[in-house]
């Protein structure tokens, strides 16, 4: 047994499926169902950590990384990016590595990890490893998995380490557009002794965890969940409305600020009457909630952070319509409003936070749009970093650098 997991609960190696080393013939093609990474192009989930609102972004990038997992076995794999935001700023960040064996197992080759402070600074990279330095690769999901089944997905004690044991198959569970059904679910055994509670869907992967009183569930996958057609006229007033309160709202004109709270209500309201995703639903909610209460109090820096998080919702529901790169563009406009409202409040760390945010947005889009529209957009972003990564925390060049990237270039993703 390998050391430090001498006093856990773990199962017998008789049980588990991850002991015989995986055939990687045609590893980015990812197809199993209940894993299918290499076809869902964004995820979201939404749910509480520390009774805090936890919401996190899931982006399959398009470059891949070879990874030698064993003395003179290399494989190729498919890299993803994970985004967790905590009460709406940046927690984590990582970088996750996945192949498919012969079998249809989907393996886990590692991961870079990047935990953020509240000031926008990487406090931690702990968590990060890669197959075949720090430790074995890893089975992320069976090809069948039955009932009793055990895998583990990461087996670094120390660093990372969850055994799973399947513990229902068949399941029925509800998804963002309706019941799912021939859900898995699975019990995660953790280092610390500790267990999670997991879910994994068809079409989905990774559907709901729980731990220790904090949860996740899937709120929208695309394209899962996408839809034909454009946006409907409600959605596309809900969204508009959300923009054009941001700047009154940061400028104290109330008057304003109220009729687009007005206008995204009525919006809400009509669009709501159609099956929405209902995570997401709660989450327009809570931000149309917060920007009515904000008004209400004349508060400018609230009033302003609520506008752009109801512009962020209203996205979230587009990206069933448009394609990924395009709702990327757009949070990347909207985090760039952020920085003017958290530099008008003199906060040094939101605004470098959000510019870290930004910078990891960036690399969803980049391979989707004009070279030298990127070129000059990563010079603003750059010039926009210089503003808060020395002493002078220059507040008024880093509000007028974010204005320059509000519209960024009016760019519209190209085909690769």
């Amino acid at each position: 047994m390998a050391a430090g997991l001498e006093k856990l609960p773990v199962a017998p190696e008789s049980k588990r499926l991850d002991i015989t080393a995986p055939r990687f013939s045609n590893p980015t093609k990812i197809t199993n169902p209940l894993f299918p990474i290499s076809r869902l192009r964004s995820v979201i989930f939404s749910g509480k950590v520390d009774g805090k609102p936890f919401h996190t972004e899931t982006t399959l990038l398009p470059q891949t990384r070879i990874i030698e997992w064993s003395p003179g076995q290399r494989v190729e794999a498919r890299v993803s990016q994970y985004f967790a935001y905590l009460d709406g700023r940046i927690e984590e960040i990582a970088l996750d590595y996945y192949a498919q064996a012969d079998d249809g197992s989907v393996w886990y080759l590692g991961e870079d990890v990047y935990d953020y402070d509240r000031n926008g600074l990487v406090d931690s990279t702990l968590g990060s490893w890669l197959a075949g330095k720090e430790g074995p690769v890893e089975m992320i999901m069976p090809a069948d998995p039955k009932v009793g089944d055990v895998h583990r997905a990461e087996n670094i004690p120390g660093i990372a380490f969850e055994e799973v044991e399947v513990k229902e198959t068949a399941k029925t569970v509800d998804g963002p557009a309706g019941p799912v059904q021939g859900a898995i679910v699975g019990r995660e055994l953790h280092d610390d002794g500790t267990y999670s509670d997991k879910v994994f869907a068809p079409g989905y992967g990774e559907f709901y965890s729980a731990h220790e009183g904090d949860t996740e569930a899937m709120a929208l996958a695309v394209p899962t969940d996408a839809l034909k057609g454009s946006a409907p006229a409600a959605l596309k007033t809900l969204s508009r409305a959300a923009h054009d309160a941001i700047d009154p709202a940061l400028s104290g004109n109330w008057k304003s600020a109220s009729q687009g709270l007005r206008t995204a209500s009525r919006a809400w309201v009509a669009y709501r009457r159609e099956q929405v995703p209902p995570r997401l639903a709660a989450e327009m909610n809570r931000a149309l909630k917060a920007l009515s209460s904000a008004i209400g109090k004349r508060d400018r820096t609230r009033a302003g952070s609520a506008a752009v998080d109801v512009a962020q919702s209203a996205l979230d529901f587009e990206l069933r319509y448009r394609p990924p790169a395009e709702i990327d563009l757009g949070r990347f406009e909207l985090w760039a409003n952020q920085i003017l409202v958290d530099a008008a409040a003199g906060d040094v760390g939101g605004v470098r936070s959000d510019v870290t945010t930004m910078e990891w947005i960036r690399d969803r889009f980049a391979g989707t749009i004009d070279p030298a529209d990127l070129t000059a957009l990563d010079a603003h972003l750059v010039a926009l970093r210089e503003t808060v990564a020395n002493e002078t925390e220059d507040l008024k060049t880093a509000a007028a650098e974010a204005r320059k990237l509000r519209r960024p270039l009016q760019l519209e993703p190209v085909s690769p």
